[in-house]
Parts: structure tokens; sequence; C-alpha cells
């Protein structure tokens, strides 16, 4: 379509008539008219409704969806306090009746193929079966409600398999992707003592196998709290479960037919713990509940991603993100899931291409890198796969620039670009789309239902047009319940309420548009997030400076405004070392093994110092800003600094910075 240019950025794509009429968020609408006597004339309204009214709206999207519990409903919003909301109070349910309210025999429940090319499809009475005979193994090894399950699982159907057992008989779940390292693993799972290991013996990305069994049994030689693994031979056939300690091998412990039951669990029984790391301190071991999620993940699929029963879905991600969670949320509206395991690029990089179009993919998303790479690369999606089917293209993890807009539409095809934002931190969006909107190039379309966000000014006042922090000023049902083991809440008030007391800070910088759209423009704290996975700098240095030849280390994420991310990574030496590139070589080693591969550095530079504040701090946000083009005299204070001599060095580096930028 050719785009218009009214207001701000241009139309890039308009929804044809009959995909406002289709569209599940018209259906909601014609609902609330009809059930709720609500009429509202635009997304506008309807959008300050559910942000006024949140008991109301909550409410409808429980009738609507018809949410499967065992109790009915009451009042939505008990307690509006933020944090600590009170949602839905003496309602039972269990997310895994909601995956399975939707249970079929004329489609599959996931279709997956990996990197290999070996592929399959696993039927809704086959899920079925190897859930409820998992979870009877769990129950078998003494799991109860509350228990940890901890899995170190790819992006692979047993994954799906195992979350869903785990949480059937009210245990929580929480995983780590294989290609985490050691460290990464052990400083999660140490938090939260899981009592079951489920673990692949390897795994494969571009080409290459990777056995983790060695590293396995270092992990459970540091977790005394597992008494039972489960053992997927993923890489090796023949991988023998007996030489773990209690090791049970994958086929025995789906094996039988048991019924699936589901614990009848309270609205705020914990599902999940997923991690989110911040800049000082182990990862946040973050806790969301089974009706928080079920709510959460019901709107976004069926109302900001349009999905139906029949529909087929696939999020690429790994495990170790929460977009994995968030596609598995695709069986809460009745979708297939179609999962892709692997490297999206090999054995080339149409690879992930022809999985969506062999496996008939309605509603595809990625990270925004992943549509960047195929721009850069040259590939022409349509000219290798049918992608006739394919209706929606989802992006998040980064902005998605405005040329990244352009080659989806000229390259993919005439599509809903659907780019999101939101977090682990409460597993859902605050920013998206739907497909009632026209899309403008580089912009969300619109702050999703429920959640009541604004951009504010240091003064906590909202901004229209002008860039300020992303809040949330009213709470919604899967923000967390609490951080594992954290008193008092002290953590996680810290992580968000610091600043504005009842008021979510996200730590993200965004402009709201006249018209009700965003744009995101990176991060305003110092988080790392590279290609969409988010690791705290804490764990970085932890790797880092483990090395002997280390005293010190900085590191910055500089993406910004849809720009590649470019992380350079700063060590201050022991007396009479030099950065050597054997060194660099080993550093960025140490980064791959202790945290991945997506971690490593793009750049190693040697300083004489690292800024610190009087307390002892790194000023990782005040040199963040300094190389995004900041002057120094705005970003820092040398009379609130340890050694405000290190300055120098970090001026003459960001002038070196925009030098190389203005030269191309």
């Amino acid at each position: 379509m050719s785009p218009s240019t009214e207001a701000n950025a241009p139309i890039a794509w308009a929804p044809s008539p009959e995909t406002v009429a289709n569209a599940r968020i018209t259906e909601f609408m014609h609902w609330l008219a009809r059930e709720c006597g609500l009429a509202f004339d635009d997304y506008d309204a309807l959008w300050r409704w559910s942000v006024d009214d949140l008991d109301a709206f909550w409410s409808a999207i429980w009738d609507w969806a018809g949410i499967a519990s065992d109790t009915p409903r009451g009042q939505a919003l008990a307690d509006a306090a933020m944090p600590g909301a009170r949602w839905f109070p003496g309602v039972q349910l269990n997310y895994v009746a909601q995956a399975f309210r939707y249970a079929t025999s004329a489609r599959p429940a996931i279709v997956h193929r990996n990197e290999a090319g070996e592929d399959g499809e696993i039927s809704w009475a086959e899920l079925e079966r190897q859930v409820a005979a998992l979870a009877a193994t769990l129950r078998g090894m003494g799991v109860q409600r509350g228990d940890r399950v901890a899995a170190f699982m790819p992006n692979i159907a047993q994954t799906v398999v195992a979350f869903l057992a785990t949480a059937s008989v009210g245990a929580i779940w929480s995983v780590c992707s294989p290609d985490m390292g050691r460290l990464a693993v052990l400083d999660r799972f140490r938090q939260i003592e899981p009592a079951v290991m489920i673990a692949v013996d390897g795994y494969r990305y571009a080409g290459k196998p990777y056995d983790r069994r060695a590293l396995l049994h270092e992990l459970l030689d540091e977790l005394p709290s597992v008494h039972h693994v489960v053992l997927v031979p993923n890489l090796d056939a023949q991988a023998n479960a007996a030489e773990f300690p209690h090791g049970v091998a994958w086929a025995e412990a789906i094996a039988g037919d048991a019924t699936l039951e589901t614990e009848s669990l309270p609205f705020d029984h914990p599902l999940w713990i997923v991690y989110s790391s911040g800049t000082t301190g182990l990862p946040k071991p973050i806790v969301h509940s089974h009706g928080g999620i079920v709510l959460e993940q019901v709107k976004i699929a069926a109302l900001h991603f349009d999905l139906r029963p029949g529909d087929r879905y696939n999020w690429y991600s790994s495990t170790g993100w929460i977009m994995w969670n968030c596609q598995v949320g695709g069986l809460l509206a009745g979708a297939t899931l179609c999962l892709y395991d692997g490297s999206p690029g090999y054995p080339d990089p149409g690879a992930l291409w022809r999985f969506i179009g062999d496996a008939r993919v309605d509603f595809f998303g990625a990270g925004s890198a992943f549509y960047q790479s195929c721009l850069k690369a040259g590939i022409e999606p349509r000219q290798l796969t049918d992608l006739s089917r394919l209706r929606a293209v989802g992006a998040t993890g980064s902005p998605l620039p405005p040329e990244a807009y352009r080659w989806i539409l000229d390259h993919v095809g005439d599509v809903w670009i659907d780019a999101i934002s939101g977090g682990t931190d409460f597993a859902g969006c605050f920013l998206a789309g739907v497909p009632t909107l026209p899309v403008r190039l580089g912009e969300m379309q619109c702050r999703c239902l429920g959640a009541r966000v604004e951009a504010f000014d240091d003064a906590g006042k909202p901004l229209i047009d002008e860039v300020g922090e992303l809040v949330c000023t009213a709470p919604m049902p899967s923000m967390p319940l609490r951080f594992w083991n954290d008193a008092n809440d002290t953590r996680y008030r810290d992580s968000y309420f610091d600043v504005w007391p009842g008021v979510w800070r996200h730590g993200d910088w965004v402009r709201i548009t006249a018209h009700g759209g965003a744009v995101i423009y990176g991060r305003s704290d110092a988080t790392i997030n590279r290609h969409g996975i988010r690791m705290g700098t804490s764990e970085l240095y932890r790797a880092v400076e483990d090395l002997p030849e280390v005293l010190d280390s900085l590191v910055v994420d500089l993406e910004y405004l849809g720009r590649e991310s470019y992380m350079p990574l700063f060590v201050v030496l022991r007396p009479d070392h030099v950065l050597t590139p054997e060194l660099t070589a080993a550093i960025r080693e140490r980064i791959k093994v202790a945290l991945s591969a997506r971690h490593v550095p793009d750049e190693v530079f040697q300083v004489p110092g690292v800024p610190r504040t009087l307390s002892g701090k790194k000023m990782e946000l005040p040199i963040k800003k300094l190389l995004l083009g900041q002057p120094l005299d705005k970003v820092a204070n040398p009379g609130t600094m340890a050694n405000p001599e290190t300055l120098a060095w970090f001026d003459a580096f960001a002038r070196a910075m925009e030098q190389r930028r203005s030269k191309g």
C-alpha cells in the first residue's frame, strides 16, 4: 500500500473493511454493546474505559473469553494498591484447564521443526495424554503444590509438555535455555531450590551439536535440592538417564494413559518464576500467578494478536526469553503452536521463513533484529516459500526501525505489522497493536487495553509527543505477586516503584503520539538488552572480573532508536598488563560460557579506571548517556564522584565515536 503522510509518521498499512469486521477486537466491542450496554466510537475510547474502570474491563475479559474456572468469578479488583493489588478473590482455576479448553481432533495442538529439518505434529489428544502422564510421574516423585520444577530445555515440544504438567499439579515452573552458561543458570536456580530438574542432553545451533551432560552434572552438584532428574534425549537418542542421580528417561516419564487432573488453585497461586536482571545483584526471580497470566495472555492473544481457534502461531524465541512463555499462551486462544528450534539462519538464511510457509502460519513473530538481519542479507521470503496464509507479523525485543517496516511490507507481504513492547517483569505488553488501526512507520499502534501507560517527565507529569519515562499508573493482573525470597518486597519495590511510589517505572524511554501510537527510544536504565534477551550487567561483571588480569570493568548497551545494538566493554587491568588479542579472546570466551554468545561485547577497550560514585557504584547510566551524545556536564557531576579523573578518557572516547558515526 502506498504510505500517506498524515500526522507524524506516515501510514504504511491500513486495514480493509473486511479485516476490521472480522477482527476479534470488533467482536469484543460488539459483545460489550450487546451484553453490557457499552458503546465506543473508536479504539481510544475503548482503551480509556479499560483503564478508568479496571474492575469492569477485566470482568468483561473474563466473561467474553469464557475463562475456565472451578468457582464463579466475583469482583475483579478487590484492592487497587500497587504493588499489592488483589484480583478475583475466592476464584479457583488452573492455567492448564484454560489451555485445554479448545482441545479438538480437527487440528493439531503443536507443529514443530528443528534446524536439522526434523519435524512433526502433536494432536490435542496426544498432548493431553503426555501432560497427564508426566504429571502423574511428578506426583510419584513427591512433587506437590508450591514445589519448584526447573527445566534446562530448548524450544521443543517436550518443553511445552513439561510446563503444562508442572502447572497442572500446582508446582512452580522455571526454565533456562541450554545455551546459557553455568554461572547464569546457577544464579537463577539456586535462588529457588528446585525439587526436580527436567533437562535435555544437549542441543544443536547453527549446525553444531552441544552436549550439555557434563554441565548438567556440574549444575546438579550445586543444586542439592534436586532429588530427581528427567532426561530428554534431544541430541543423542541413546542418552542414558541412569548416569544422573534418580534419573528417569523422558520416554518412561510420559508413558501410560493417565487422566489429566488439574489442581484447583487460588487465582494468585504461583505459576512460574522468570528472571529479569538489573544492574546489581542476582537476577530477579519474578513470581507470576495462574490467574494473572491467564487473563493477560488471553487478552493479548485474542485482542492484540487477533488469534482465534484454528490459527497457527509462531513467535521465534528461545526458552530464555519471556516470548517463549507468551508463545505458549497461544494455546489459551485455541491456536496451534508452531515451534522452531535452532538457528533461524541455518542451513541458510531462509530456513525460518520456509518453516513459516510450510507450517502455514497465520501470525509470525520474532525479535526486531531478525527482520533487520533479513533486510541486510537481501532475503526474499516470498521467493522461498508460500506465505499466502500469513496475515500478521510481530516484532519486539528492540525498536523496529522504519526501514524494517518497509522491508516487511515489500518483501513479506501486505501484512499487519504488530510491533509490541512489554517485559519479562509482568509477562505481558504495555504497547502493541490491533488489526483495526493503521500501521505507521516506526510506531507501535496503541497502548494495550487495561494498561494505563504514560510517558512521564522528571516531575511525574504525563507527556504527549515528547519523550519521557514509560510508566504504568494502575495495576494489571499479571504484575508480579512478588520476587522469590524477597523479604518485605524490598527488592520488588526498589525495582519498579523507587522513583514514583505507586507508579510502575519500566525503564524505557517512550513517546506517546497525539494519535495514540507509541515509539520506544531504548532503555532508560543500564540493563543489557541484546537481541531481545535482557541480562544484568552484574552478571557480566562477575564473569569478566573472575579473570586474574581484570581488576574492574564497565559495560554499556547502546541500542537506541532502532539502530543495531553496539555494546562496548571497558576493562581495568592489573599493573603491567595490557589488553592483548589473547586476553580479549579469553574475555569473550568467558562471557560466552558464563552467560551466552548473545552477550559477548562488540569491542573490548582497556581504560585507566571505571567512573564510580562516592558510594562506589559504577556509573553505567551516565556513561551510556555520554556515549549516546549527551554533553559531559549534563551527565556527570565530578563533585559526587570518587574518581572524577576517569571521565576524561570516556569523554574523549565519546567524541571519537561521534566522529566515527559522522563519517558513516
